[in-house]
């Protein structure tokens, strides 16, 4: 897909969204229970849309939330949860709804003390931390555009629900959305009063240090555009306790995100691994060591050296290699990644002597792994990830964009090289790839045809001259379906699956040999996809 003429440039005017407009058809739309488009869809990060739309208002988050009130009462939750919630227009709205449900089924709400923003790193850190049984709530829509909001569910274990817990929790809401009497509520000074204030930063500012090593940090000149985010209040204390040279290049907080420059499609877009979006901090480059920023919700991260943004899958074969080289944990410790970020993963992993770990897509699938100590690492390409602390113990269980930033400052500090030049070196010696991903057109029909595939659906022998070593349907970690295809030679992959939102599927691919072998890649993908689709 071309760029937008504007991709890279300041927001104009008529590209910024009516807050007033929004929150207003927040409250009085009734969205209509049997039109699927109005109907509670949980995806791999909860439930997103926009009031514009009528997939997001409030009846749509009274319905979740008695429905997360059911489930957590079901499953003999009994503990306090946790309410985050990032600087979208629509989750100020939203969380009031929320608590107002929360307070009139008798669960205790734990909320910032001043009614702020809580990053979902934060959450899950608090939910890990708590003495006993606590679950939570982060009312975000990530990187999201302006007009969007979202509602994701995180239980006990601190990370995203899996299916089966979201399946439940959507078909309950649904049904709640289509019988709303059944929905307990009070008035919001009634809920607010009933809330109990909770430090979400202190607490997780002063653990820092069981996760990143911040000698050496303190000579480092550090720049963080908080992209008007939740993590915004984190920084200050965060650099006091730990000496830090770091500024805050943008310290606005704006739900129109007119401080943003426009995203490829010409969309505002909090997306920290586009070069789109992180324009302007990747012009302050040369002013600093090292430069970062994060999603509304600070679970991704995006990191800027000298040479610009890096891709986010080239960042996490460096930190890979970076954790596993310091941490010393055992050596039964693994490596997860999902099952499209790239394979110079999986080389780092055989140097390293490491087990990979290969998930389908979401980050739910390395929560109990993380949890357990089992993976000492896990990420996605889509710039989200999380490590163990330097004992072996568990982080966070959802992913954290403030430690994958610290991170990128602990090896510049540490090695005297940034993530960039490591980057290289580890390229002149396991090879260098191209990953790209392309969307190509699909019926609902052929969305769920490629959805069902098994391997004997694959005919093909070779891919782009090489042949083929496996073809997946289910990923190696768990044999959990994958919702799609993976076909793997020795210096190229691709990966299909279906959108859950457009008449598209998705193709990922990555090549060693280039960028025509990655093109040869992609145009027998779409051979070998269509001739199953057809």
């Amino acid at each position: 897909m071309a760029s937008h003429p504007l991709a890279g440039k300041p927001a104009p005017a008529d590209a910024l969204v009516d807050v007033p407009r929004l929150i207003a058809r927040y409250y009085s739309e009734a969205p209509d229970p049997t039109d699927p488009a109005c109907r509670v869809a949980f995806g791999t990060s909860g439930h997103r849309g926009s009031s514009l739309k009528s997939s997001f208002n409030d009846l749509h988050i009274a319905a979740i939330t008695q429905a997360i009130v059911e489930y957590r009462a079901a499953e003999g939750i009994e503990g306090p949860l946790y309410l985050g919630a990032d600087t979208h227009a629509l989750s100020e709205p939203a969380r009031r709804t929320a608590l107002e449900v929360l307070a009139a089924n008798d669960v205790t709400v734990l909320v910032d003390p001043t009614d702020g923003y809580t990053p979902t790193p934060l959450v899950s850190f608090a939910i890990l931390n708590h003495d006993g049984v606590a679950d939570g709530i982060v009312v975000t829509p990530s990187h999201n555009p302006p007009e969007d909001g979202g509602f994701k569910y995180n239980p006990p274990h601190g990370g995203p629900a899996d299916g089966a817990v979201t399946k439940k929790i959507e078909t309950r809401a649904n049904a709640l959305m289509a019988s709303p009497s059944e929905i307990r509520r009070v008035p919001y000074a009634k809920a607010r009063a009933a809330a109990v204030a909770h430090d979400y930063v202190t607490p997780y500012v002063e653990a820092l240090d069981r996760v990143i090593d911040f000698a050496g940090m303190k000579d480092l000149s550090i720049g963080v555009d908080p992209m008007g985010g939740s993590g915004i209040g984190v920084w200050a204390p965060l650099a006091e306790r730990y000496g830090l040279n770091l500024e805050v290049v943008n310290p606005n907080v704006d739900p129109t995100f007119r401080f943003m420059t426009l995203d490829k499609d010409g969309r505002i877009r909090m997306d920290c691994s586009s070069p789109y979006a992180m324009a302007s901090l990747i012009g302050l480059k040369d002013r600093f060591d090292i430069a970062f920023g994060n999603d509304t919700d600070y679970d991704r991260h995006g990191i800027v050296t000298k040479r610009g943004l890096m891709n986010p899958n080239h960042y996490l074969a460096v930190a890979i290699q970076h954790v596993f080289g310091t941490r010393g944990w055992g050596a039964d410790v693994a490596i997860g990644k999902t099952l499209v970020s790239s394979s110079l993963i999986d080389r780092v992993a055989k140097t390293l002597g490491r087990r990979l770990a290969e998930v389908p897509v979401g980050f739910k699938w390395f929560v109990d792994g993380l949890k357990d100590g089992v993976y000492g690492f896990a990420g996605e390409e889509s710039a989200g990830a999380s490590f163990l602390r330097k004992d072996g113990g568990v982080w966070t269980t959802d992913k954290d964009g403030i430690i994958l930033d610290l991170l990128a400052a602990e090896i510049t500090a540490t090695t005297g090289k940034d993530p960039s030049e490591h980057y290289a070196q580890l390229t002149a010696q396991l090879g260098e790839p191209i990953y790209e991903r392309l969307d190509a057109p699909a019926t609902a029909e052929q969305k769920k045809r490629l959805g069902a595939l098994s391997p004997t659906d694959v005919t093909a022998t070779e891919l782009a001259g090489e042949p083929i070593v496996a073809k997946m349907t289910n990923a190696p970690e768990g044999d959990a379906p994958i919702g799609g295809l993976k076909v793997v030679t020795e210096n190229g992959w691709f990966a299909a699956r279906p959108s859950g939102t457009e008449a598209v599927y998705k193709i990922y691919a990555e090549s060693f040999r280039g960028p025509d072998h990655l093109k040869q890649v992609q145009e027998e993908a779409r051979a070998i996809v269509d001739r199953v689709l057809d």
